[in-house]
């Protein structure tokens, strides 16, 4: 392990660092600049303004579409497995699958539940679009609750050659009001005011926090300005590390990612110019300018200021309007500007370049379609399942088992499994298998499904797998008997008629009748 302090540590790998950074800015600024703004800029400074939406409108498109593939409102994003073989193991007995299927749907439930109340959703949200378009993005998850993001320029990293993570350093500025008064003097040493010399109550002071890889887990400690903070030092789990270093793209041998937009930059860059292009001539071609041919009956003056609808003296033929003789070359950027269009509304998955012209496009063309382009994502979505949706139900699940809110799992028994693509999330991949077992076996006939398959473990099986609390939904064997009775003494009360009352006491009596005669 390094003696270097922090601060030195964080400006060696700001080095390695520089050329990711510098190609994650130049993607923001033709996107949305406000995601990364270029060096030195504050919360005052005038950001760039690109002439196109299209680069804004794209990452802000496939992030919502990441946001509710990854986080959907209404079911979980995971499940809970466990082996046959485990699972026979620990119950003793076969056929118990169901049961435990629907305990382990609780704790789904219970784990989501945490995580849309801790107000993950916004943040999970802002660090898509950082991810997209910068190809890096820091996740921190705080006891207390919520999401806390850093962006590229906020922290640097080390991996080995697999790519897993060895080293983190974050990079924030905080106010001396903030800290203990022993540790603030000692970190305002030798910073001082430029105008006075002496230390400013005001000036922030830089925080460092590092996460660094051991043999069998990960150790955390702080410092201020070179100055260790007492108590910030402790230790994670290797699987439970509540921070999540994530990238989009990884290339082998590298310690950061690279983004989705950056693919595109050629298109973006292209597009840009060309519209900058087709706005300005637009703004030359909008100019109205009247000549006046020289030594012409026309007064200039009775001309600038005539009013609509005023008579003066003077000769049509003596006054023309200056134009731009461009429309042809206007014409040709124009259409690459749409051929460029095109090409990044695919990319980016725009509704609007699914859509053909036509007049007649059904609606199954059209999800087709968009199912078709979607599939091109499923590598990013294979890479956020266990950079972000794996680590992040782990975390949220140890914390809930220590608050006990959730019981201990088995140690490697029960897992949480994460299932990604826009068809197949969650138990939605179950329930179309077991759809599909019904449709395979219903040539066989309804009385061959009802004596050899059982429905009510059928159908539990199916709830569970659209994730609905299954408990007093579906009748139990007990019910299920009791109102077969129910059915048989309707059924013989119709039938006996209006006596059948007194004909049913009447039995009943004699069954009791011969219940008590005693035996011979």
């Amino acid at each position: 392990m390094t003696t270097d302090s922090l601060k030195s540590r964080y400006a060696k790998l700001e080095t390695d660092r520089l050329p990711y950074l510098q190609r994650a800015r130049e993607c923001a600024e033709l996107t949305i600049p406000s995601l990364l703004p270029p060096q030195g800029s504050t919360g005052s400074t005038r950001l760039p303004t690109p002439y196109q939406s299209l680069g804004a409108r794209g990452v802000n498109n496939l992030a919502s579409k990441l946001l509710l593939t990854l986080l959907p409102p209404n079911s979980p994003f995971f499940r809970y497995s466990i082996d046959d073989y485990m699972l026979e193991k620990m119950t003793g007995q076969r056929g118990m699958r169901a049961d435990v299927e629907k305990a382990l749907n609780k704790m789904e439930r219970s784990v989501m539940n945490e995580i849309e109340t801790s107000a993950i959703r916004s943040p999970a949200f802002e660090a898509l679009k950082l991810l997209l378009t910068t190809g890096n993005v820091l996740q921190y998850l705080p006891p207390e609750g919520g999401m806390k993001v850093f962006r590229l320029d906020r922290y640097v990293v080390k991996r080995d050659p697999m790519g897993n993570l060895l080293e983190l350093i974050t990079k924030e500025n905080i106010s001396p009001m903030e800290l203990p008064e022993d540790i603030r003097e000692a970190a305002r040493k030798g910073k001082e005011s430029p105008s006075s010399g002496k230390p400013n109550n005001e000036d922030s002071l830089e925080l460092y926090t590092t996460v660094r890889r051991t043999h069998d887990r990960w150790e955390v400690w702080q410092e201020v300005e070179d100055v260790p903070v007492p108590d910030s030092d402790g230790t994670y789990p290797l699987d439970k590390n509540p921070w999540m270093c994530q990238r989009l793209i990884a290339m082998d041998g590298e310690d950061y990612g690279r983004g989705f937009v950056e693919e595109y930059l050629g298109d973006l860059k292209s597009l840009e110019g060309l519209m900058a292009s087709i706005v300005e001539a637009a703004a030359i071609a909008a100019k109205t300018v009247f000549m006046n041919r020289p030594n012409s009956s026309t007064k200039t003056a009775d001309l600038a200021k005539a009013r609509n609808g005023d008579v003066i003296t003077g000769n049509k033929d003596d006054i023309t309007v200056l134009q731009v003789e461009k429309y042809a070359d206007m014409r040709v950027a124009k259409e690459t500007v749409e051929g460029l269009k095109d090409s990044l509304s695919f990319s980016f998955l725009l509704n609007t370049a699914i859509q053909r012209n036509g007049e007649r496009v059904t609606a199954e063309e059209i999800r087709f379609m968009a199912n078709e382009l979607e599939t091109t994502l499923g590598g990013v979505y294979s890479r956020l399942s266990q950079e972000f949706q794996l680590p992040l139900v782990t975390v949220i699940a140890h914390r809930m088992a220590q608050q006990k809110k959730l019981p201990e799992l088995p140690k490697d028994v029960i897992k949480p499994m994460i299932v990604t693509g826009i068809e197949a999330i969650g138990r939605g991949n179950d329930l179309t298998k077991l759809a599909g077992l019904l449709q395979d076996i219903s040539p066989l006939g309804p009385e061959v499904i009802q004596s050899r398959l059982n429905v009510g473990d059928y159908i539990t099986r199916c709830g569970v797998a659209r994730g609905i609390d299954m408990d007093g939904l579906v009748l139990t064997e007990d019910e299920v008997a009791a109102n077969a009775q129910q059915s048989q003494m309707q059924a013989m009360v119709a039938q006996l008629g209006p006596n059948a009352v007194t004909q049913l006491g009447g039995l009943a009596k004699q069954g009791m009748a011969s219940q008590q005669e005693p035996t011979q």
